[in-house]
């Protein structure tokens, strides 16, 4: 069943903007399948299409792509970069913080300092990742660092969001940020006015993320009206200075 047909949120037509618009009656609140203890899905919605946070940040992706070029380092994996990046990709490189991930190709911790990184990639990919590093502000200053003069990363962090218990075992799932947040970490690492910072989410796209419900199951219209006061995710284009 779509979320655009679950009872209590959606009628077609007319009535829809009635529904979506106006408060019910104290008591008369419907709230339907999500009348419920446990999410809809436990995986973010990967079982059931493409999970919220990643159709916000794969839009951001692909707005910024002409950034990804050059020699490219993606955390984890480098679906993005080779997706996004194609054939100006000269170089691809996957970070992951220790051993036995069997696509990295560079090991390291990105809230300490690598003398071996500093000036290194034309593109950093770092999606969702901020929230696993207890040393954000750390992690941020590396970011600018690594990269040439020039060089873009492009970042993004969960707002409203649910806690991945494989990374909580593994390294800790530590923060949820603000856009304020990110002006001022980017502005302390990057310089005052470089990063560009853009908000998703709105109550239902919020909603309807934290029961693990595909951006499919929801009109793109919806996901796409912005509501600052409900940040799904945050997104940053920070640009290195040209510092000669």
């Amino acid at each position: 069943m779509g979320v655009s047909k679950v009872r209590g949120w959606y009628r077609s037509g007319r009535r829809w903007l009635i529904r979506a618009t106006r408060r019910p009656r104290i008591g008369r609140v419907q709230l339907g399948d999500l009348a419920r203890l446990a999410p809809i899905s436990r995986d973010w919605g990967f079982d059931r299409g493409l999970p919220i946070d990643r159709f916000y940040i794969e839009r951001f992706l692909a707005a910024n792509a002409a950034d990804i070029r050059g020699r490219v380092l993606e955390v984890s994996n480098n679906d993005y970069t080779r997706r996004f990046g194609g054939a100006r990709v000269a170089q691809s490189d996957v970070l992951h913080p220790f051993e036995g991930n069997p696509r990295a190709t560079v090991i390291a911790d990105l809230s300490r300092p690598e003398k071996r990184l500093e000036g290194s990639f034309d593109c950093i990919i770092c999606t969702q990742t901020l929230q696993f590093i207890y040393e954000a502000r750390n992690a941020v200053t590396q970011l600018h660092r690594w990269l040439k003069p020039g060089g873009v990363a492009l970042v993004s962090v969960p707002g409203i969001s649910q806690i991945s218990p494989e990374d909580m075992r593994q390294t800790g799932d530590y923060w949820r940020f603000t856009d304020a947040a990110m002006h001022r970490l980017f502005a302390d690492a990057f310089g005052e006015g470089v990063a560009e910072i853009e908000v998703f989410g709105n109550v239902l796209a919020s909603m309807a993320f934290l029961h693990g419900i595909a951006a499919e199951e929801l009109q793109e219209s919806d996901l796409l009206h912005a509501d600052p006061q409900f940040q799904v995710i945050t997104t940053v284009r920070a640009v290195r200075r040209d510092e000669t």
